[in-house]
Order: C-alpha cells, then structure tokens, then sequence
C-alpha cells in the first residue's frame, strides 16, 4: 500500500473568517522521508512543559474527558494505549487545536483505537479540526460539534506526487479512506461524497467549513459535553523539525478557496 510522504501546514491570519473571506492563505510544505505527513497549522500558544498528564498529543482533563491538542504521528498509537491504561474511565475526546497527521496510515489506525475505546467525539466553540484530525473526529461513537468549531480539509499527495483524483476511486491509495469511513459508521454513498468533499481543494490550498457545516456532512449527534475546559489547556510542545527538504512559505496572494 502506498506510503504518503507529503505533508501540509497552513498558517493562518489572526482570524480564520477574515482570511476565508479574503482567500489569503500562507502555505508551507514539508517533505518527510520517513512516513505520510498531512496537517494544517495555526499559532499555538508558547509550549510548556509538558504535564503529567499528557500523552503524545492527548492531554487528560480529568477522569473522563482526554484532549487532542497536537498533530499525530506514529508514536501516537502507543500513547494512547498508555492513556487508556492509566485512564481507563476516559469516556469523550475533546478536540481542541489539531493541525492533523504526520503520518495517515498511523492516523487511521488511531482512529480505529479511539472507536475500540468507545470514546464520544466532542469539538468544542473555538475547537480547531484540520486535515488528517478530521478523520478522528469520525471515530467518535457519538459526536457533538458546536457552532464556533472550525474544520479545515483538503487532498492529500503521495511521494509520486499524485492526489486522490489522480486514481480511480476503486484503488488501494483511495479505498483505504472509503473503507474506513464505512467503519466509522458512514453508507457507502456518504462516504463517497465526503471523501469527495475532502478532496474537493488540491493538497496545496485548503477548504474550511465552521461547525454547522461540518454537522451537515456528519451529522452531529448530540452527547452532553463534559465540564468546561480549563481557562489553560497546555499546549503541545513544540517538536523537533523532521529531516527533508523543506520549501520555504509561499504566500498564494489572492487564490480562492
């Protein structure tokens, strides 16, 4: 099966409807030789160290309710085994700043793990979800989006430089996305129409649809959220850049999307 090795990373303006409206997007690519890498990233709070109860990118709030506030990668799987080992009465998955996946195959898979678990999916106003992450927002076994929640999509790349609509829609690189939307709960027919609304804008732009949008691709089924988060969740701290060519950002001027 066909690794994706491209990689993502949007930085946006100070506020996300203004650069919507203006259709300015500042973009960076990163290319990894070491595994599929696809996420969009916004300002994060300056990192702190790190908490006793953080996992990879999941930070525990309390006995019930984790937080993903990081992209993943593979070493996330581990982690949220460790997680549910020492927090096994976690029961809802708040997602709050999640860029998306350094790696999709492992993000995929991390998806499967969280359904397994049983954890309700919950994005909070002012909770951010972005390419690879919107996968796991799937895998919730009930899932709760609030108006003020932002989602970002767009196609993925393999290391041929090739996208999604590069091939057919009954190959390997395309079916392993159907199939687990399937998993997740989605009809053959919906999950077409979702990968196709997620492919929609090529891997270098990005396609952004606010709570009440993303609810009409996905339903939205209502869970009561846990309490209010903490005034300070603590950030991801910032990793070590991955060795690869990079490209400087490209500022795309006045591209639409």
């Amino acid at each position: 099966m066909r690794a994706l090795i491209a990689s993502i990373c949007l930085a946006l303006l100070p506020a996300l409807p203004a650069a919507a409206e203006t259709g300015t997007a500042i973009v960076a690519h990163q290319l990894s030789e070491s595994g599929a890498t696809r996420f969009v990233s916004s300002p994060l709070a300056p990192a702190k160290s790190e908490p006793p109860s953080a996992y990879g990118p999941f930070r525990v709030l309390d006995a019930q309710t984790v937080a993903l506030v990081g992209a993943t990668d593979e070493s996330s799987l581990a982690a949220f085994a460790d997680m549910l080992r020492d927090h096994p009465g976690l029961a809802t998955l708040a997602f709050i700043e999640c860029p998306g996946t350094y790696d999709d195959l492992a993000n995929l898979a991390l998806g499967r793990m969280i359904r397994a678990a049983g954890l309700a999916a919950w994005v909070p106003e002012d909770g951010s979800v972005r390419s690879g992450a919107v996968e796991l927002v799937l895998a919730g076994t009930t899932l709760k989006i609030e108006d003020g929640a932002q989602f970002a999509v767009h196609a993925w790349l393999d290391e041929a430089g090739y996208q999604a609509s590069d091939y057919a829609i009954d190959s390997a690189e395309n079916r392993r996305y159907l199939s687990y939307y399937g998993e997740m709960g989605m009809s053959a027919q919906d999950a077409l129409a979702f990968y196709a609304m997620t492919n929609s804008v090529p891997f270098e732009e990005a396609r952004w649809l606010d709570g009440p949008e993303m609810r009409r691709w996905v339903g939205g089924a209502q869970v009561a959220p846990p309490a209010e988060l903490p005034p300070e969740l603590p950030a991801e701290p910032q990793a070590e850049p991955r060795p690869g060519p990079q490209l400087a950002y490209l500022d795309l001027g006045d591209l639409l999307y």
